[in-house]
């Protein structure tokens, strides 16, 4: 049996970060949103093993890789003996702070519970994706969520309409551990509040919701790359309704009204030293792109 599966790269609309967990990791509130741009993932049954193969972007291979993971850690889960080939074809651009690995996890977990006949719940797939990696919750769900904890405690909000969404990805990486390191020994940093956007998203108020978008990593980040702040604005003046960076970044957001703005807003930023990606908003975060094939 064989299974092609779409896997929603995702943008953090609005992320504040509090203190240090009593288990090392960060409190956070975020409202997160998922994204059209994705990752083609296919699976295709077979009587033992679980392999991996990756076309497109560059990324960890082997057991590192994080569908790998996943496929793994259902198996062990479930004692499910079947295995599976896994073909990723990997257009999410990696290390950007859009949750493509976790969006990769997120599907594989899903689609090989249908595969496998492994009967879980989505309360079960999402505390198994919580084990490897905070944002898998979010991929497995997709759309709107205001997520807090870890950011594996997730309240699904409203959707948002479909909204052009122009990504400006830098030709750098930047490591979240460092920029969260940072972070703690900041006194002062711009602190947006993710509560009071997901508020305003219940209540269906997007003009009032998008007041809060905003990221408490950007004080940090933009700290190491001035740059960055520069294109921030320049996103606005662009004609944005809100401008902000994804997760620890480096890559930065502004949403349109329509696909065709953001277009049009992309020939601002045209011949720079990174990429313009162009996308809308997505309802949903794991699909499946085509029915089963036998």
């Amino acid at each position: 049996m064989r299974l092609n599966l779409l896997s929603r790269a995702k943008i953090n609309l609005s992320l504040d970060v509090a203190g240090v967990r009593a288990d090392g990791y960060h409190e956070i509130s975020s409202v997160m949103q998922s994204l059209a741009l994705s990752d083609l993932i296919t699976l295709e049954t077979s009587p033992t093993d679980i392999t991996l193969r990756v076309t497109g972007e560059r990324v960890v291979t082997g057991g590192d890789n994080l569908a790998m993971r996943a496929a793994r850690l259902l198996a062990a889960e479930t004692g499910c003996r079947r295995g599976v080939d896994i073909i990723l074809h990997k257009k999410i651009p990696v290390a950007a702070g859009l949750g493509g690995g976790s969006a990769n996890a997120a599907a594989v977990l899903w689609g090989l519970n249908l595969l496998w006949e492994s009967g879980l719940d989505t309360q079960c797939l999402s505390r198994l994706g919580a084990s490897l990696g905070t944002d898998v919750p979010f991929c497995l769900v997709g759309g709107t969520s205001l997520a807090t904890g870890r950011g594996d405690e997730l309240t699904q909000l409203p959707p948002l309409p479909e909204l052009g969404v122009l990504l400006l990805k830098q030709p750098y990486a930047v490591s979240t551990q460092a920029v969260y390191s940072a972070f703690d020994s900041l006194r002062d940093a711009r602190r947006p509040s993710a509560r009071e956007m997901a508020a305003a998203l219940a209540r269906r108020d997007r003009q009032g919701a998008l007041r809060h978008c905003g990221n408490a990593l950007e004080s940090v980040t933009f700290g190491k790359h001035p740059e960055l702040a520069v294109l921030k604005d320049e996103l606005t003046e662009a004609g944005a309704l809100c401008a902000s960076m994804s997760g620890s970044g480096p890559t930065l957001f502004g949403l349109f009204e329509t696909a065709a703005e953001a277009a049009a807003a992309a020939q601002f930023f045209k011949n720079r030293r990174f990429s313009c990606i162009l996308t809308t908003t997505a309802a949903t975060g794991v699909s499946i792109q085509q029915d089963y094939l036998t």
